[in-house]
């Protein structure tokens, strides 16, 4: 049974989006990850060195989402993905982006994807 790593709500600002005020006004995402992990080994030895350094991922995150330019909010949730699966130890992924605001009368828009490693080769 496969143990799971949970980010929530993971607050940025970038350019996202593909009409001319997005592309120059930074806006706010929200990002979502839960990773698929073996906690075992870190469990048993209480060393970072066994475990997701999830820490780490958030930067890694941040900095690929806060120095974007995507069109596509699916992209950006690609790229998410990609990021998470570097880490031999994430044999699978779920990525969720919501964009605030982008649809009038809806709190946000989103996208979920789910990637394992053979997806992002």
């Amino acid at each position: 049974m496969p143990d799971f790593i949970d980010i929530s709500d993971l607050h940025m600002r970038t350019i996202i989006g593909i009409n001319p005020d997005e592309r120059v006004n930074k806006q706010d995402v929200y990002v979502n990850v839960t990773l698929e992990t073996d906690c075992r080994p870190a469990a048993k030895s209480d060393d970072i060195a066994d475990a997701v350094n999830y820490r780490d991922l958030c930067k890694s995150i941040i900095d690929l989402v806060e120095g974007s330019k995507f069109l596509l909010v699916e992209k950006m949730a690609e790229e998410i993905a990609r990021a998470c699966l570097s880490d031999e130890r994430v044999p699978w992924v779920r990525v969720r982006v919501d964009k605030p605001g982008a649809l009038r009368f809806a709190q946000s828009v989103g996208v979920t994807i789910e990637r394992n490693r053979g997806d992002v080769v």
